[in-house]
């Protein structure tokens, strides 16, 4: 497994068994949407535009993250190199936490933590299906075979979908866009660059 993959591997499981050893992160590095004075929730502070990702609400979610993490990351940070690939996610991390909060902003949602490596996750994939578009891949539920560039279509339209509609709430649809979106963007970057 390349470095920068492992190295978000391991440290997302260590600030996961500290959560689970009792220590009170949320507070702090969860990700809150800036609100009021009259709000008993933490405020936004700048650094949990970062920190936000390395939580996660129980084993299910920190399992889902990781294993595509290393399913995609391994694969995407061997094509783009250690340095450029730890850029590339934490530029997908940052902009799946800025959509997040410009939609909930705008929506006037209730202030409430938004934690997992999701966005960077979704900018990962994004870049696993544009430069591997024809790799057959199985989902876990249920298990269907694909390419890796139709997996990526139907996750952002299904993403699309429930982020607009309001539906599969307590999930943050717009910030695995946002992911997308930042991948996106350092895709073109990184193709004007070399060119």
């Amino acid at each position: 497994m390349p470095p920068v993959t492992q190295a978000l591997i391991i440290a997302n499981v260590a600030v996961f068994l500290l959560e689970a050893a009792g220590m009170p992160l949320f507070e702090w590095f969860a990700l809150w949407p800036p609100h009021g004075s009259l709000s008993q929730a933490p405020d936004f502070a700048p650094w949990q535009l970062v920190t936000y990702s390395f939580l996660h609400g129980n084993i299910p979610h920190i399992f889902f993250n990781m294993f595509a993490l290393w399913m995609f990351g391994s694969d995407v940070e061997r094509l783009f190199g250690s340095r450029f690939f730890t850029a590339y996610y934490f530029v997908s991390v940052l902009a799946a936490a800025i959509c997040h909060l410009v939609v909930t902003t705008w929506m006037g949602a209730e202030p409430a933590p938004t934690v997992g490596a999701s966005g960077g996750i979704y900018g990962v994939l994004l870049a696993y299906g544009l430069y591997f578009p024809h790799r057959r891949v199985m989902l876990l539920i249920p298990p269907i075979p694909m390419s890796a560039r139709m997996l990526v279509i139907v996750y952002a339209v299904l993403e699309l979908f429930f982020g607009v509609t309001g539906t599969a709430a307590g999930v943050a649809h717009f910030a695995h866009l946002g992911g997308m979106l930042g991948g996106y963007l350092m895709i073109r970057y990184r193709r004007g660059f070399r060119s």
